[in-house]
């Protein structure tokens, strides 16, 4: 043990990385760069850390982008009924056929970007689901494969997480954070 720690210190030495001709090494002179008071339960582990925050990230930027294509819609949808609201407020016998043909386009316009809306906030519904199935997967084979080592690291997605609401004008998502 004691000549694992000092030539774990020698990693990358020239004298050991010099090639030493006709010898030939034992396993003994292969050095790992890892600590060698590292076990490979505690790399598991972190690599599990490593990747649930890396979920979390793709996660929370999914959300962002959803948000922010709803944010562009309510702004489109807000032009158009502001545009639109002008022409109603035109009495109708001084509307030119342009102005009821434009009414008539607003109409149709704010109608799409209402459905594109509905869709998104769908869209937005049914990735939370699958995240939270997910997870429910990820917690159960973590549990199965290193119970005592993972819950004592802190990497089982089961403790008590915030709930943060997120406000889509019509909707309420839900998102975890840690």
């Amino acid at each position: 043990m004691e000549k694992e720690r000092r030539s774990s210190k020698q990693y990358g030495s020239l004298e050991k990385t010099q090639v030493e001709g006709a010898t030939q090494k034992s396993t003994e002179d292969v050095v790992s760069m890892a600590d060698s008071t590292i076990t490979t339960e505690d790399i598991e582990g972190e690599l599990s850390k490593i990747e649930r925050i890396r979920d979390i990230l793709v996660r929370r930027e999914s959300e962002l982008r959803y948000m922010m294509d709803d944010i562009q819609l309510c702004k489109e949808i807000t032009r158009l009924k502001t545009e639109l609201q002008k022409l109603v407020s035109i009495p109708e016998n001084d509307k030119s056929n342009g102005d009821r043909k434009r009414e008539e386009e607003l109409l149709q316009q704010i109608n799409k970007l209402v459905e594109t809306r509905d869709f998104l906030v769908d869209d937005v519904e049914f990735e939370r689901l699958r995240e939270r199935e997910e997870d429910r997967e990820m917690a159960a084979f973590l549990h199965s494969k290193c119970p005592k080592t993972l819950a004592s690291k802190g990497v089982l997605p089961d403790q008590k997480r915030r709930l943060r609401r997120l406000t889509v004008p019509g909707k309420a998502i839900s998102s975890f954070a840690n």
